[in-house]
């Protein structure tokens, strides 16, 4: 076993060294294309009361915004990592995100330690302007191949933003009730006044989740999808909650290289300073919600 464990040690180092000089040039650039996709619990949120014909009908209406195709520009210090303009929905509504943010280029220099954010929030341009949020990888030892590229596991635990819509849950986590508890609630329920109940009393963000991230040495660029980095090689794969992004292609050197640019437009934020402001707005959205008290229902 000890031998078989050096062995094996000794082909990472190898292909780590060979790598290393593949990529040593000064131009060196690469691409990488990534999909994303978003998996939402409809019985989490009043999906239990609905046919399948319907929540098939709403699923068909949010793919767009749940599958999405990626672009990640990098060399050995930078990258550029954003949406694919040829592939937007026909509605328009670039990187459309529920409660009205657009998601823009990521930029990330880890030589300069720097991340800037292109982010729209309810009409209102933002530069999210800051340090890269380094986490704490658990290296492993499992390995797997992603197309021709061998890739080891590694997760850590993430803070998760507070308009970070695609970790929404029902409050009580993923535990449901019993079916005599249901049955009694929805009973109960049939017995309350007209007044709507408030939306954001029924969900919840989680303070923080795991993530789990696979990377190849081949490509050894401290580098991966949206904010993702600090891993000895490019990250291809990333589960995050009901989020994987799955690198799908990878081209280096390409003909035609894009230059990899900071965003510049947009309101300059810290990373913290946006979370306030995304916050307060959805304190506001609840405090509006709960004024109008049901009041024009049945209107038109």
């Amino acid at each position: 076993m000890k031998l078989k464990s050096t062995l094996k040690y000794l082909a990472i180092v190898l292909v780590t060294i060979t790598a290393s000089n593949a990529f040593a040039q000064d131009n060196f650039q690469g691409q990488a294309i990534y999909m994303s996709k978003t998996t939402v619990d409809m019985d989490g949120f009043g999906g239990r009361e609905m046919s399948p014909e319907r929540k098939k009908m709403i699923m068909e209406r949010m793919k767009s915004m749940l599958e999405k195709t990626f672009i990640l520009d990098f060399n050995k210090t930078e990258s550029m990592y954003k949406e694919d303009e040829a592939l937007e929905a026909p509605s328009g509504g670039r990187g459309f995100m529920m409660g009205g943010m657009s998601a823009g280029t990521i930029y990330k220099n880890v030589k300069e330690n720097q991340l800037l954010q292109d982010q729209e929030f309810f009409g209102k341009q933002f530069l999210i302007k800051d340090s890269l949020q380094t986490l704490d990888w658990k290296m492993g030892g499992e390995s797997k191949q992603i197309g021709k590229y061998t890739c080891f596991k590694a997760t850590a635990m993430k803070k998760v933003d507070a308009g970070d819509w695609t970790n929404m849950r029902r409050r009580g986590g993923k535990k449901g009730p019993k079916n005599g508890e249901e049955k009694a609630e929805i009973k109960k329920d049939s017995t309350k006044t007209d007044a709507p109940k408030d939306p954001f009393d029924e969900i919840e963000i989680p303070k923080e989740i795991e993530v789990t991230a696979w990377y190849t040495m081949d490509i050894p660029v401290n580098s991966g999808p949206g904010e993702y980095f600090g891993l000895p090689g490019l990250i291809l794969e990333i589960n995050s909650g009901r989020t994987t992004v799955l690198c799908t292609k990878i081209v280096m050197n390409p003909s035609e290289k894009t230059e990899i640019k900071k965003p510049t437009k947009g309101k300059e934020v810290t990373r913290d300073e946006y979370q306030d402001i995304v916050k307060k707005k959805m304190e506001e959205m609840r405090e509006m919600f709960r004024s109008r008290g049901g009041r024009g229902r049945g209107r038109n």
